[in-house]
């Protein structure tokens, strides 16, 4: 069996388990960099009963799969907040709005602090004029008391969440970036105070509260200009949620009334009228319109609707007015489950991140080497005795060090693709499968209802003869009122566009496998395939021709008896989706190998295939063997996608390397699928991996700036080239570029050509 199938089933019933498996998305506040990842990742999947623990510093969320017949989730916000975070419910925040708000808290607090120390440090910031001989300055700036006033407020009020955070880092056996900040600035603050109080004693006079402060200072305008860019990343789930209708216009007890759109329940009739958000989902029962299902789509036509059309809750009423049945509400609704994928995959952890996760987990003590090592060796054979440059270059390596932006590297591209995603009608369930969705290099398409529309219609009626079209296909549609085949149901569809009359057949019967037997008024028909006509005495002469020319062309060929004569063949096609060619095309440009999949007969399957570009076709699948094609693929050493419809697909959609499910589809489409595409044609395949290739080299960037960085800026350091000011503001700065690097996906669009 494949891995990931292995690991689904894993997921969904653990070896040993007792109870049932469940997942909870909690909110982590208090991270700052990879190393604080790593940490609360430890302390849950440490806990009996927990089987997956990802968490995203970006998002400030931890996606926990746990046994919960043996841990509770207040048994995981305990143990998160041992460690020194705090851990709260996701899901309430989402439903009530509050995420915004408590982010804007922070922002705010920030501010505060930030200010706060800004304020204090620009005296201090202004002694290095004289140091630099630029300025001169008042006295009492100069004077080492004074510096300790202002410098004492910074280093513990401003800087005690450097401390706090510390300590429970240093107490659970790990170190992270405030170990480097409380570290780096608490050498140059003690060290200088030990010049204040006993300065003659020790032959120094030179204090450095300016650098402590100015660093400090510098970290938190880092951590407050790092907050409100997260913030942008998390626009799409925001957007999202404000799409929800606030109330709804239900009948009840023959009367309208407004309620709440909480208080809908499955089964309440809906009122809408022009211009109103439709509350629920549901099914039109009274009226039509036409409705802008743009926020799940992206297509920017409204769409007609009419007794019998499914309406999706958060999409607009544009014209007439409505009635509808509501069918999903709540957590139910599709727009909650859009949501509810965001959420995850935003939360979620791409492999690539266990790159920046690895060398983060090793980073801080590394560094804590290093900067020992560099006091050491610029105290004995650097500038030997000089303590004060010996303890600058210690504090410029720790400070320069700070981890920050590798953490930040992979998440906020995540963020921001699986939403930019969102908002193009791509719901991907993970950052696992937007990473490997762009090492594609193989696409297996199911035919019916993916590359073509799924409905058969009528597309040619030959009269053989003794009748005209009109009569033919008038007398084979009545036949056919009594089948509920797609096929008849085509038939019955082109007599109808065409205006023509219909009568209600007598002793229908429906053979299996071959067609149907009725009479209509004082006729008797047979519609259906070689053998019922075979098996009923009809002579086939001089029908091979044409049945010959429909089924070269894809289509069905019906022939359609009279009283015991062949009259005439009636062809149905399933069409081509109008689009499919020119993604196709598009999936070939971008080096992608493409595959039809299909249990139709060969010749069908291959006229089809030719009509959109494709070479390669496997015809006459049962679905059940969809997968084993699927893996056999594989097996040849081809990353594999797989696009069907997610409920005959499903096992094909499970073995493939990514699993697309085309349309709005169902549950088992949302569960069996990797990526869903809201929109019901191939272009959302070539979006989807133009996404994914874009969002992979975006993070890239971002890993390579972050290491870069650090791999120029601690040796640089070392050798005693940076000061400890401009190390902390090129640390601070630094998170900020990533993050801002991030959001440049914001721009992304889907391109026509297949580039990316």
């Amino acid at each position: 069996m494949d891995r990931k199938v292995d690991e689904r089933i894993a997921h969904r019933d653990p070896i040993g388990s007792n109870g049932e498996v469940q997942r909870v998305s909690l909110k982590i506040s208090g991270m700052s960099c990879a190393a604080c990842v790593n940490r609360v990742e430890k302390q849950l999947q440490s806990l009996p009963g927990v089987y997956k623990a990802s968490v995203n510093l970006t998002a400030e969320k931890a996606v926990i799969d746990y046994d919960s017949s043996t841990v509770q989730v207040g048994d995981i916000r305990r143990a998160v907040e041992e460690i020194g975070y705090r851990a709260s419910d996701m899901a309430s925040q989402v439903e009530m709005d509050t995420e915004k708000a408590e982010r804007e808290r922070e922002i705010r607090r920030q501010s505060r602090v930030f200010i706060f120390s800004a304020v204090l440090s620009l005296p201090l910031l202004l002694t290095m004029l004289v140091h630099l001989r630029i300025a001169a300055v008042p006295s009492i700036l100069l004077n080492p008391w004074f510096q300790l006033a202002l410098a004492t407020p910074v280093q513990f009020i401003a800087g005690w969440q450097f401390y706090r955070d510390s300590y429970f880092t240093l107490r659970s056996g790990n170190a992270n970036m405030s170990v480097l900040v409380a570290l780096g600035t608490s050498a140059a603050y003690f060290y200088s105070l030990a010049v204040v109080l006993w300065g003659s004693r020790l032959g120094q006079h030179e204090v450095y509260f300016e650098s402590s402060a100015v660093i400090i200072t510098l970290v938190l305008l880092g951590k407050l200009l790092e907050a409100r860019a997260k913030g942008r990343t998390s626009e799409a789930i925001k957007k999202l949620i404000g799409l929800q209708a606030k109330t709804a216009r239900v009948i009840r007890n023959s009367q309208e009334m407004d309620i709440p759109v909480e208080g809908v329940t499955v089964g309440d009739v809906v009122v809408v009228r022009p211009g109103e958000r439709i509350p629920v989902d549901g099914i039109i029962v009274d009226g039509y319109s036409s409705v802008d299902e743009s926020m799940l789509t992206g297509e920017s036509v409204p769409v007609d609707k009419q007794v019998g059309d499914e309406v999706i809750g958060a999409t607009i009423n544009k014209h007439g007015t409505f009635e509808f049945q509501a069918t999903k509400v709540g957590r139910d609704t599709a727009l909650a489950q859009i949501v509810r994928i965001v959420e995850e995959a935003q939360g979620s952890k791409a492999p690539i991140q266990r790159l920046a996760d690895i060398i983060s987990g090793k980073f801080v003590p590394a560094v804590v080497a290093i900067a020992i090592t560099t006091f050491l060796i610029w105290y004995f054979i650097g500038d030997p005795g000089n303590f004060t440059r010996a303890l600058i270059n210690l504090t410029a390596v720790l400070v320069i060090a700070c981890p920050c932006a590798l953490g930040l590297a992979t998440p906020t591209s995540i963020m921001v693709g699986t939403g930019q995603g969102a908002e193009n009608g791509i719901l991907i369930k993970g950052g696992e499968h937007l990473e490997k969705a762009h090492r594609l290099q193989a696409i297996v398409l199911d035919k019916t209802g993916t590359i073509t529309k799924g409905e058969p219609a009528l597309t040619d009626v030959v009269v053989l003869k003794g009748f005209t079209e009109g009569e033919l296909l008038s007398l084979a549609a009545s036949a056919e009122k009594g089948s509920e085949h797609p096929l008849g149901q085509a038939i019955i569809q082109g007599a109808k566009d065409r205006g023509l009359p219909l009568d209600n057949p007598a002793d229908f019967v429906a053979i299996p496998g071959q067609g149907i037997r009725a009479n209509v008024g004082d006729r008797h028909l047979l519609v259906g395939n070689r053998r019922l006509l075979q098996e009923n005495g009809v002579a086939l002469a001089g029908t091979e021709a044409q049945v010959s020319d429909l089924e070269s062309e894809g289509k069905t060929a019906m022939l359609v008896a009279v009283d015991g004569d062949l009259a005439g063949v009636i062809g149905v096609a399933d069409g081509v989706k109008v689009g499919s060619a020119s993604a196709i095309q598009a999936m070939k440009k971008m080096g992608l190998e493409v595959y039809m999949i299909t249990g139709d007969n060969q010749r069908t399957a291959v006229s089809i295939a030719q009509q959109v570009g494709i070479e390669n076709v496997l015809a006459e699948v049962l679905p059940e063997d969809k997968a084993k094609e699927v893996q056999r693929l594989k097996d040849a050493g081809l990353v594999v996608g797989m696009v069907g419809d997610g409920i005959n697909d499903a096992p094909a959609l499970v073995t493939a390397d990514v699993g697309f499910a085309i349309g709005t589809g169902t549950d088992v489409a949302m569960e069996s699928a990797d990526i869903t595409l809201i929109k019901g044609d191939l272009k959302g395949v070539v979006a989807a991996i133009q996404l994914s290739r874009s969002t992979m080299r975006n993070v890239k960037e971002n890993l390579f700036w972050a290491l870069i960085y650090n791999s120029i800026g601690i040796p640089v350091a070392a050798l005693g080239l940076l000061s400890p000011i401009v190390a902390g503001g090129a640390m601070a700065f630094s998170s900020v570029s990533v993050v801002t690097n991030a959001l440049r996906l914001k721009r992304w669009q889907y391109r026509e050509s297949g580039g990316i």
